[in-house]
């Protein structure tokens, strides 16, 4: 295999690539960013990796959420703050009924660019470029709008920074105590029968607190019990943006994309012949795959050869996103094939991709019960292979919107997704519907037990 640098994927061919009118202005931009501090620290990517390597075998679950594609417009601290409570909550909740930590890494500081199934979209008789994410360009049909524009890829940087620094805060600073679970409650979640299923939830680890305090077990001198770590991922579609903030650890002289702490391909770009595959392959962070119906079991071989080599648990996940009406057709070969060949991997699904569809009303969303469905097959099919479910993958915020239909804890219908429809791209599960989605999913962990 060819010797890698951080820019060796510019000899390759690449894809979904914004195109900008001034290569040049491009070229200025990656070189200031290259000179702007890192936003996370190699050493977070190994303990991230480390935890990692406990799904692989069942020891630990991955729990990854958060926006289909952050908003520059949206910013501010109260979504921040609502889906890391609503995240916390979802860990709470399958940690309590699987007896394993919970892994849990958002969808944040990063997700900005979005792939597009077409390079441009037209509305009556104007054809413009496809929306591509607020790092490229912005979501108004308008020919300036559409524009790409690299001074976004600065401002990316920067809300990303602040969005870091605001997560450490949360996690360190008191909010994740433990003896604060009922606090994480959101207010238009507490008055439903979901929100009162979780009180009570939190009263059981409420009364447990007080338990072990008078054994002398308390926050103050247990971290563990005050603290939590949300690690962030994005789809690390924007190879000129990644490289700016790749970097050689001062303590390993390894590389690593301080972008992010964790960073995925797209299904769209995972070809093993190409630019991200190659840029990947020389990055340290641990890595995701999306696996999505055209994935073949050579294919599926050949990028755990190049993306982890030596084989090492937590380096590499594979994000399952078949659809409801797929899965349980086209997964079990894959699975089968990757246990033949002894590949340590985390499996996680992501039920959200392969369940979208368009209403008459013009509104792309997803069914919940299309959405359950998919997470069931996923732990099914692995429970008769003998192999590990080891995450979740969801498109959700904190917000309450009405993105995604059904689900009993809101029943949003067709007709009612005009109310607060606010998605920058792709519907999300509301925090009740991804609450709900975390007791699910801890009901078929009660069933693996059994």
């Amino acid at each position: 295999m060819r010797e890698w640098h951080k820019s060796s994927w510019r000899d390759f061919p690449i894809k979904q690539q914004p195109e900008y009118k001034d290569p040049q202005s491009v070229k200025r931009v990656e070189d200031e960013l290259a000179k702007f501090p890192p936003l996370i620290f190699a050493e977070e990517a190994r303990s991230l990796q480390e935890k990692l390597a406990k799904a692989v075998s069942g020891e630990a679950f991955l729990l990854q959420g958060g926006d289909c594609a952050e908003s520059f417009n949206a910013f501010n601290a109260d979504t921040i703050k609502n889906l890391f409570k609503v995240m916390m909550q979802m860990a709470v909740v399958m940690t309590y009924s699987s007896g394993k930590p919970v892994v849990k890494v958002g969808r944040i500081a990063g997700q900005f660019a979005k792939p597009r199934s077409s390079e441009t979209e037209a509305k009556g008789d104007m054809e413009l470029p496809s929306y591509r994410g607020d790092i490229v360009n912005d979501a108004d049909f308008a020919p300036e709008a559409r524009e790409a524009r690299p001074e976004k890829l600065i401002k990316a940087y920067y809300q990303s920074a602040a969005t870091l620094n605001l997560l450490r805060a949360f996690s360190r600073g008191g909010m994740a105590d433990l003896t604060k679970v009922h606090n994480w409650n959101l207010d238009f979640v507490k008055d439903k029968a979901l929100g009162k299923r979780y009180e009570e939830l939190a009263e059981k680890i409420t009364q447990a607190m007080k338990f072990i305090a008078a054994c002398g077990i308390t926050p103050e001198n247990t971290p563990q019990l005050h603290e939590t770590v949300l690690y962030t991922s994005h789809e690390a579609l924007l190879l000129g943006y990644e490289e700016a903030l790749t970097r050689i650890d001062s303590l390993t002289g390894k590389w690593y994309d301080c972008s992010a702490h964790m960073l995925w391909i797209g299904d769209r770009t995972r070809d093993p012949e190409g630019a991200h595959i190659e840029f990947f392959r020389g990055i340290n962070n641990p890595v995701g795959v999306k696996v999505g119906p055209s994935m073949t079991e050579d294919e599926l071989v050949v990028l755990t050869e190049k993306l982890n080599p030596e084989n090492i648990p937590g380096r590499l996940t594979f994000i399952v996103r078949m659809g409801a009406d797929k899965i349980g057709e086209i997964f079990p070969p894959l699975l089968r094939r990757i246990k033949t060949e002894g590949k340590n991997v985390v499996w996680s699904c992501d039920p959200m991709h392969g369940n979208t569809f368009k209403t008459e009303n013009g509104f792309k969303t997803r069914e919940f019960n299309n959405i359950l469905s998919e997470v069931k097959q996923f732990f099914q099919i692995h429970a008769a292979e003998g192999t590990v479910a080891g995450g979740i993958h969801l498109e959700m915020t904190g917000e309450d919107v009405t993105e995604c239909t059904g689900s009993q804890s809101c029943n949003i219908t067709v007709d009612a997704l005009g109310s607060r429809y606010h998605t920058q791209c792709d519907p999300r599960l509301n925090a009740n519907q991804a609450l709900e989605m975390a007791f699910m999913i801890s009901e078929f962990f009660k069933d693996l037990k059994s």
